[in-house]
C-alpha cells in the first residue's frame, strides 16, 4: 500500500496571514482555505497549514529550493518573515543554504542549487 499524497504540515497563528505569506511571497497555489485548515500546492507537493498555533518558534524540516535564493530571502523579509541565516555554501554541499522564520513562527530552509 502506498500513500496517495504527501503533505507537510505547518502551524498557523493567523491563517489568513499564513496563506498570504506562502501564496503571495513564496509562490504556492491555494487549493483549500479555511480558518482551521488550509492546503497549498507547489507541483505535486502539498503544504498544509493547521490553525490554532501560538506563534512561538517551531523548527521544521521544510526546505524550499529557488532559482534565486537571495531574491527569496528579500521577499521573506519584506513580507514579515525573518532571515535567521543568510544563504551560504558550506564545504562539500552543492547548494546555497539559508534559514528563515515565517510569519507564524515556523522555521524552515531556503536553498539554491549551484552544482
Amino acid at each position: 500500500m502506498r500513500p496517495e499524497k504527501v503533505k507537510f504540515m505547518l502551524l498557523a497563528a493567523d491563517m489568513r496571514r499564513a496563506v498570504r505569506f506562502y501564496s503571495e511571497t513564496l509562490g504556492f497555489e491555494k487549493v483549500f482555505v479555511s480558518d482551521y485548515w488550509s492546503e497549498l500546492r507547489c507541483g505535486d507537493a502539498i503544504l498544509a497549514l493547521h490553525g490554532g498555533h501560538d506563534g512561538s518558534a517551531n523548527p521544521t524540516g521544510l526546505s524550499l529550493q529557488y532559482e534565486d535564493v537571495f531574491d527569496a530571502a528579500a521577499r521573506i523579509e519584506k513580507s514579515g518573515g525573518a532571515i535567521l541565516e543568510m544563504p551560504n555554501q558550506r564545504e562539500g554541499e552543492p547548494i546555497l543554504l539559508g534559514r528563515f522564520r515565517d510569519t507564524e513562527g515556523n522555521e524552515a530552509f531556503i536553498t539554491q542549487y549551484v552544482g
